[in-house]
Parts: structure tokens; C-alpha cells; sequence
């Protein structure tokens, strides 16, 4: 109880202990005390191993006291209610806030269900870790040629690991997947439904060209598109170059989103380019920052997702933005362990026809899943698990198949499906169509 009274009173003091009104608002100290919170219950997940009890408990106590405030954030609906003499009447109640109601639960249960991947591999005998320093006592050398030279290295039998333990770790790997892909539906969501500060607007340059560039702007402008070709031209070997290119075309974006809802041509914002022209632009900026999220997940946050965050006073989307965020986090690392731990196993069975592990940063282009539309308009194989599947929401009672996708994207986005795919394809659905997510970098 203490602790609780110790944690919330940080909280309305806005993280100034001092009590002189400096304090953050109380969306960023909510979303500052998730993601500190994490991070001490998380770190940097070395090992494929369950959490410590004491650490599990310490976790799903407070993130619960965080979580607590949103069953105060509350609309109005409308409700029948029996009175005395027999007739029903409408009256309106409350009730939690539509997008938090389908979306923390949501979140929570993805959030069990990385923990329970991490309980599976208690018992598993088949791999082992060993430090760098033991490796290099061990061979004379450190076999570990990334950047990640602090992580234990995983070791298999020489042999390789069993059939039975090579699909389970597969099956694992699926699991964390799916968990990684809801995740990210649901961050992207809420962070597109956030205002973009005025801040971030005055900053911006007049037009789309000044942002992009003579030579990125042409390639997007022109009539004949390839994201892929696109991408292939740029130099895109570090995180820095990456994560330019991500703000110049998220504030592109911005600027011929507002140029269309420009409603005077005399306006600063006005221009010359026709709206339906403006709009197919905008459409493959964004499609290029989906391939850069699907194709380089350790990414951080984009200047945009920065300042919406810092200035967000909503309480609520703060909440699902750091909460959704930080089990993407979780998820991206966990997916990173499991796939060295195949790689590992790749190599003892054989050891001259696998290539060195490369980061996502450092691997050719051509190497990495391409976009092809058709892939886009194609339907899952019959085998295939569906997220709808995957969480467990198999709905009854007849239920047809729409309604059920329907479900689906409102337990997902927190609106209606129609709402979220009137413009265009919903995250959950590019995610799943673009291809394979690839070995994730360090998420800071």
C-alpha cells in the first residue's frame, strides 16, 4: 500500500517530487512510468528463460496499479432499464471509453502470453548459453561477430537439436510472431490517432519536395512506382540514415495531408498538384514507412512519434501507445533469442551452408522480403493460424466469417472494421500480407 501511495503520488505530481509545478502532464508521467517500469522488470532479455517469481509478481502487481486508471476513463451509453410499474426505458451510464475497452484486455492477454512463451523453455535441456568470456577461453576467440557481444551465445547438441525440439521451437517462434504483429497493429493505431502538435507543424518546410529532396521526391512522384526499387536506391547501411529517411517521409505525409484539407488555395498550405495526385503520394510514402517498420523493427521512434507523445494530453491513449509499445518491445527481443538459438542450430547440422547471422541494418536490400502487390489482395492458406485464431476470440453462435474479422479489427484497432479500412488496407492486414518478419535489432 505504501508503495502504491509512493508511486501514484509521482504520478500527480507530474514526476516533480519537488512540488513546484514543473511536472510533466500526466499522460507523459503514465507512459514514462510504464516504459520505466519494463525496463526494470525486463531489461535486456539475454536468455531464453522464465522470469524470477519475485520479478513476475513485482510486474503484473504494478502494471495493474497503472493500468487501474483507465476503468476511470468513461463515456456515456445508452442502456435499457425495467422501471417499477413494468416498462422498459432508455437512460444513459457509463462505461469505459470504446477503444480502451476492446484494447487493454487485448494487450493484456498478449502480454500473458509472452510471459508463458518464456516459462515454456524451463524445462528444455537441449540448448545451453554460454558467455563470451567462457567462449573465449573455451576456442581462443569470440565467435560472436554482431554488436550484441554481451549476450550469452547459445550452444546445441553437435548433432543439432531433436526433430521434436526443432518444431517446438518453431512453434514458439509462430507464437511470438502473431504476438509481435497485434502489438505493432495496435502502437500504430493509437499513434495515428494522435494530434499532431502544432510544433511539429511549424517546423515543417512548405512543401513535399524540400522535405524528401530533389531525387526521393522524383522516384515517389513518378508515374511508374516500385517501393522496393526505391528502397534498393538509397543508402540505407546505418540506423542514422534509416531513421531519416523515416522522418523526412513521415513529415511528407504530414504536409500533403494537410495540403489536401487545405480548403483555400491562397493558403500557405495551398498548391498546385491535384488532389487525387496528392493523395496517391501520400499513399506510397506511407506504404515505403510500413516496409520500413516490417523490414527494420529495432528502429526508434521517429521524430513525429517523439513530439506526439511528449505532447499527448490524452491519458488514455498514453497508456495504450507505452503499454502496446513496450510489449512490442518484449516481443521483437524474445523473437530475436529464439532465432539464435535456430541459427545455432543451423550451423551444427551444417556448418558450411549458412551464412554468418547479419543485422537487419547490415543486410542487402535484395535480401529482405519484397512487397508485391498481388501478395496484398491473396488469401491465407487453409493451415494458416489467423490472429483471430491466435488470441482466441473464435466467436459462436453462428457467427459468419466477416463478423468474426469484424471482431477481430475492433478487438485490434478499438472502431469499427469499416471505420479502419475505408481508406485503405488496415495494419493488421499489410503486416500479415507484406511477409516474414526478419531478426529484430535491439529495441532501446
Amino acid at each position: 500500500m505504501e508503495l502504491m501511495k509512493e508511486k501514484f503520488a509521482k504520478l500527480l505530481l507530474g514526476e516533480d517530487m519537488s512540488g513546484g509545478g514543473k511536472g510533466v502532464s500526466s499522460a507523459l508521467a503514465l507512459s514514462n512510468a510504464i516504459t520505466n517500469l519494463a525496463a526494470s522488470a525486463f531489461g535486456e532479455q539475454k536468455r531464453l528463460e522464465p522470469m524470477s517469481p519475485e520479478m513476475k509478481a513485482r510486474w503484473k502487481k504494478e502494471i495493474d496499479w497503472l493500468l487501474s486508471v483507465t476503468d476511470h476513463i468513461v463515456e456515456f451509453v445508452p442502456s435499457k432499464q425495467k422501471a417499477k410499474d413494468g416498462s422498459n426505458m432508455e437512460i444513459m451510464v457509463t462505461r469505459q471509453r470504446n477503444d480502451l475497452h476492446m484494447n487493454i484486455p487485448a494487450l493484456k492477454k498478449l502480454d500473458a502470453m509472452l510471459l508463458e512463451c518464456l516459462d515454456n523453455f524451463k524445462d528444455q535441456n537441449e540448448f545451453y548459453y554460454v558467455s563470451s568470456t567462457e567462449e573465449e577461453s573455451q576456442q581462443g576467440k569470440n565467435p560472436r561477430k554482431d554488436n550484441k557481444w554481451w549476450i550469452p551465445t547459445p550452444k546445441v547438441p553437435p548433432n543439432g537439436l531433436s526433430e521434436v525440439s526443432r518444431k517446438w521451437l518453431q512453434y514458439q517462434k509462430d507464437s511470438v510472431n502473431q504476438v509481435l504483429k497485434a502489438a505493432m497493429a495496435i502502437n500504430a493505431q493509437v499513434l495515428s490517432e494522435m494530434e499532431i502538435p502544432e510544433s511539429y507543424i511549424e517546423s515543417l518546410p512548405k512543401n513535399g519536395r524540400a522535405s524528401l529532396g530533389d531525387s526521393m521526391y522524383k522516384s515517389i512522384t513518378d508515374e511508374y512506382f516500385d517501393p522496393d526499387y526505391f528502397l534498393s536506391s538509397i543508402d540505407l547501411s546505418s540506423e542514422h540514415k534509416l531513421l531519416d529517411l523515416k522522418n523526412k517521409l513521415e513529415a511528407s505525409v504530414v504536409i500533403w495531408e494537410r495540403k489536401m484539407l487545405a480548403k483555400d488555395n491562397k493558403s500557405s498550405w495551398g498548391s498546385a498538384v491535384s488532389l487525387e495526385k496528392r493523395e496517391i503520394f501520400e499513399d506510397r510514402a506511407e506504404t515505403i514507412l510500413l516496409l520500413l517498420k516490417h523490414r527494420f523493427p529495432g528502429l526508434p521512434q521517429s521524430d513525429l512519434d517523439i513530439t506526439k507523445i511528449q505532447c499527448n494530453r490524452d491519458v488514455g491513449q498514453a497508456i495504450l501507445e507505452s503499454y502496446s509499445r513496450i510489449i512490442e518491445s518484449l516481443a521483437f527481443t524474445v523473437l530475436s533469442r529464439i532465432e539464435e538459438v535456430m541459427h545455432a542450430d543451423s550451423l551444427a547440422m551444417s556448418p558450411s551452408s549458412v551464412e554468418p547471422k547479419k543485422s537487419p541494418l547490415k543486410e542487402p536490400l535484395e535480401k529482405l522480403p519484397k512487397y508485391d502487390k498481388e501478395d496484398c489482395n491473396s488469401v491465407e492458406t487453409p493451415t494458416s493460424m489467423t490472429l483471430l485464431d491466435f488470441m482466441g476470440w473464435n466467436l459462436e453462435n453462428g457467427e459468419n466469417k466477416k463478423d468474426s474479422q469484424d471482431a477481430v479489427e475492433t478487438k485490434y484497432l478499438g472502431k469499427p472494421a469499416n471505420i479502419v479500412t475505408n481508406k485503405r488496407m488496415s495494419y493488421i492486414e499489410k503486416l500479415e500480407n507484406i511477409g516474414g518478419t526478419r531478426s529484430p535489432t535491439a529495441r532501446h
